[in-house]
């Protein structure tokens, strides 16, 4: 699974619980993209980004 390479966010993991309380596994899946990045030196570099740190500006599309 894929991890956001601003703010480290991946996949969470935990219990699907029944009505009857019997537990399952669950993975929740963060939103990430893979996206071509402006980077520093004024090229473009592919990296994985969370859409929350797109929406906020943490980065900026090349």
């Amino acid at each position: 699974m894929a991890k956001c390479a601003v703010c480290e966010k991946g996949a969470y993991f935990g219990n699907n619980v029944s009505h009857s309380h019997r537990r399952s596994n669950k993975m929740w899946k963060s939103n990430v993209k893979s996206v071509k990045v402006k980077t520093a030196n004024g090229g473009a570099q592919k990296m994985y980004v969370c859409t929350s740190c797109l929406r906020s500006g943490k980065v900026e599309r090349a």
